[in-house]
């Protein structure tokens, strides 16, 4: 086993809203892509080599700021993803955290609701 996570969902309510915070934020285009019942933008990701993941809209995913967090790759630079956040529509929870030799983190809730994590060596 590579990693210990392959994928993972984030859900939302208001699927454009969310797909736009979330293209915003990262500075990134999503991939749509509709299921009967089910609504997913996908994040970039190197499936055959990484980790992917998606914002999801349909039955049974509701958003949430409290269980399993999330850690959104922030590139060379944490701020920069950081400072897009409230012009997106959400909210800084914890502001960039050196955590030493793992680098930074920093939280924030999405405008879903959810609580999600940023990543960065920088």
């Amino acid at each position: 086993m590579k990693n210990a996570l392959n994928w993972f969902e984030i859900p939302v309510l208001d699927f454009e809203r969310a797909k736009a915070f979330y293209e915003e934020v990262m500075d990134t285009k999503m991939e749509l892509m509709e299921m009967p019942g089910f609504k997913c933008a996908m994040f970039p990701a190197d499936l055959e080599n990484g980790i992917g993941g998606c914002i999801m809209q349909g039955e049974g995913y509701e958003p949430s700021n409290q269980g399993s967090i999330i850690y959104l790759n922030a590139g060379d630079d944490l701020n920069v993803p950081l400072n897009r956040i409230e012009s997106a529509g959400g909210k800084v929870t914890q502001a960039k955290t050196d955590i030493g030799e793992n680098g930074f983190m920093a939280y924030f809730e999405d405008t879903e609701g959810n609580r999600v994590a940023l990543h960065s060596n920088g």
